[in-house]
C-alpha cells in the first residue's frame, strides 16, 4: 500500500471515530447537595408554612419528590459512609460520629462513588462537611494529611474535617491546611486541653454562644467547640463565613470543569449547630438560628442553581438534594431552637428525629432534579441514598457495584413507583428495618429518650411493629395485632443484617 493509501485510510479511521464519539450520549454532570441535620419537614415544599424555602422548592416542583427516601443512618458519619460506598454502615464498626482527629474510616482500595465516576470519564470534587476521617492516626495538621477525600476519588477536595462544632476549626484543600502559618503551629487533642489554652467550662464570660451540653471545651470565635485545639490562628476560619467560602468553592469548581463531564459532592454544613448564619440572614425566619441557617442553605442552593443557569449547564446536570439524618433542635448550645420553633414541625409529622430508630432519624428530603429531563411528580417508592452508587454506575455505563446498593436508576428518574423491597436503618449502631409499607424496631436496652436533645430514641424491651401507610407517625405498636407480619419481618430482618445485632453502642452526645 502506497504511503498516500495509507493516510488516507488513517484520515478514514479518524473520521470515522470523530462520528462515533459525536454520536455518543453526552454524559450529564452531577451534583449532590447534602444538607447536615435537615428534617423531613424543613423544606416548605415538604410541608414546612412557618417559612419559605423557594430555591429547595423549584428543585422539589421541578423534580421528583420522594416521600419515603432515606437516609442510611440517623447520624451524619454513617449516613455519608454509606451514601459514598454504598455499603451498609453496619457493616464498618467504624462508621460512628468521629472526633476530628479520627483516621479515614474508608478503606482506599474500595471503590466509591467519585472512584466509579471518575473510571467513567467524570472529574470528580468535594466541597464542604467531610466527617469521615483523615490520615492513619496522629494526624500531623502541618504536614499534607493523606489519606482524606482525594484517596478515596476526589479530585479536587475543599472540606472541613468534621463538624463545625468539632476542632480543627480550619478548611481543609486537597490535603492541607488553608493559610496555614508554619510559625504557628496546629496542635490537635480530644482528650486534654493544652495549658494555657481557655476552654468554655472554665471561661464563660468569653463566649457568645452558651454551650448546653459537651460542648466546652477550646472557645475559636467566641464558640466553645469539641475537642480542644492550639495554634492555627491565621487557618481558622470564621463561622458567619464558612456557607459563603463553601459556595464560593462550589461555584469555582463548576465554572472551572464546565467543558468536561462533572461530579460535585456539595456538602452544606446548615442547620447542625453551632448555628451561625451571616448577617445577612439573622431574623430572617423569625425562628432563631437555625431558621436563619435554613433560609441561608436555601439561598446558597439558589446561587448554585443561577451559576449552572448562567454557565448554560442546567439541561446537562442532575442534581439531587437530600439529608445526612433527620432534625434536632437543641444540640448542644443554648441558641433559640426550642424557644423560638413555634409550630413549625422539623420532622414533618414523623416521629423521633437525629438519633432515633423512629421514622424521622432517617426518612429525609429526597429530591432528584434534572430540568427538561424529568417530568415533575411525587413518588412513594422506597429509595435510599445507598442506591444512588448502583443507580449513578448506570445511568453513565459503569459495570462496578457496591455491595448494598441496588440500581433504582429508573426510579430515580421517577419512572419506577416501587423502588427497593426493603432497606435496613441504622441509628448509633442499633438497627430496624422498613419493608413495604411496615416498619420493624427490635428490642433494645437503654433509655427511650435523650434528654439532652429531647429526642425518642425507639428503645424498647420487645418487638414494636408499624404500618406506615396508615400511621405515619408510628403512634400504634400493632405487634400484638399482626403476629404472621411481625414473624415475617423478624425473618427478613435477620436474613438481612444477621442475629447478631442485639450488642449496640449507647449513645453518646459529646
Amino acid at each position: 500500500m502506497s504511503i498516500k493509501a495509507i493516510s488516507f485510510f488513517a484520515l478514514l479511521v479518524l473520521l470515522s471515530s470523530c462520528q462515533s464519539l459525536s454520536n455518543a450520549p453526552k454524559l450529564p454532570n452531577i451534583i449532590i447537595i447534602y444538607a447536615d441535620d435537615l428534617g423531613y419537614g424543613d423544606i416548605s415544599a415538604y410541608g414546612a408554612t412557618d417559612f419559605k424555602t423557594p430555591n429547595m422548592d423549584r428543585l422539589v416542583r421541578g423534580g421528583v419528590k420522594f416521600t419515603n427516601g432515606y437516609a442510611t443512618s440517623a447520624t451524619c458519619t454513617p449516613s455519608r459512609y454509606g451514601l459514598l460506598t454504598g455499603i451498609y454502615p453496619w457493616r464498618n464498626q467504624q462508621a460512628k460520629i468521629l472526633p476530628g482527629s479520627a483516621p479515614l474510616i474508608i478503606d482506599t482500595s474500595i471503590s466509591t462513588v467519585p472512584k466509579m465516576l471518575k473510571s467513567a470519564g467524570y472529574t470528580t470534587g468535594i466541597v464542604g462537611k467531610w466527617h469521615l476521617g483523615l490520615g492513619a492516626g496522629d494526624t500531623d495538621w502541618n504536614q499534607h494529611i493523606s489519606p482524606g477525600p482525594n484517596e478515596v476519588g476526589f479530585d479536587y477536595s475543599y472540606i472541613m474535617a468534621a463538624t463545625q462544632d468539632r476542632v480543627p476549626t480550619v478548611y481543609i484543600q486537597n490535603g492541607s491546611v488553608v493559610n496555614l502559618d508554619p510559625s504557628d503551629p496546629i496542635e490537635i487533642n480530644y482528650d486534654k486541653n493544652f495549658e494555657g489554652e481557655k476552654t468554655g467550662l472554665e471561661n464563660p464570660e468569653l463566649l457568645k454562644m452558651k454551650w448546653h451540653h459537651g460542648h466546652n471545651n477550646s472557645i475559636i470565635n467566641g464558640i466553645s467547640r469539641i475537642g480542644f485545639m492550639k495554634g492555627g490562628q491565621a487557618a481558622k476560619w470564621i463561622d458567619e463565613d464558612m456557607a459563603d467560602t463553601f459556595l464560593k468553592e462550589a461555584q469555582n469548581y463548576i465554572v472551572k470543569n464546565k467543558k468536561q463531564p462533572f461530579f460535585l459532592y456539595y456538602a452544606l454544613q446548615q442547620p447542625h449547630v453551632p448555628r451561625t448564619p451571616h448577617p445577612r440572614f439573622v431574623g430572617a425566619t423569625g425562628l432563631g438560628p437555625r431558621g436563619d441557617a435554613i433560609a441561608e442553605a436555601d439561598w446558597d442552593i439558589g446561587e448554585l442553581y443561577s451559576t449552572l443557569e448562567k454557565e448554560k449547564l442546567l439541561d446537562n446536570t442532575l442534581i439531587i438534594l437530600s439529608s445526612d439524618n433527620g432534625p434536632v433542635l437543641n444540640d448542644g448550645y443554648y441558641d433559640d431552637a426550642v424557644e423560638k420553633n413555634g409550630h413549625h414541625q422539623p420532622a414533618g409529622g414523623l416521629r423521633g428525629g437525629k438519633y432515633s430508630l423512629f421514622d424521622a432519624g432517617t426518612r429525609v428530603p429526597f429530591v432528584v432534579y434534572w430540568k427538561n429531563k424529568i417530568a415533575p411528580k411525587v413518588s412513594d417508592a422506597l429509595i435510599s441514598q445507598l442506591d444512588l452508587y448502583a443507580s449513578l454506575a448506570k445511568l453513565v455505563g459503569s459495570k462496578e457495584s457496591a455491595q448494598d446498593s441496588e440500581n433504582l436508576l429508573e426510579t430515580l428518574l421517577g419512572k419506577d413507583t416501587v423502588g427497593r423491597s426493603a432497606l435496613v436503618l441504622e441509628a448509633t449502631s442499633r438497627t430496624a428495618l422498613r419493608a413495604g409499607d411496615w416498619a420493624l424496631i427490635p428490642p433494645y436496652n437503654g433509655p427511650t429518650i435523650n434528654e439532652f436533645v429531647n429526642i425518642e430514641l425507639g428503645n424498647f424491651l420487645e418487638y414494636a411493629l408499624y404500618n406506615l401507610k396508615t400511621d405515619k407517625g408510628q403512634q400504634e405498636n400493632q405487634a400484638a395485632k399482626h403476629p404472621e407480619k411481625l414473624n415475617e419481618m423478624i425473618a427478613l430482618f435477620e436474613k438481612l443484617r444477621g442475629k447478631a445485632y442485639s450488642n449496640s453502642d449507647q449513645l453518646e452526645l459529646k
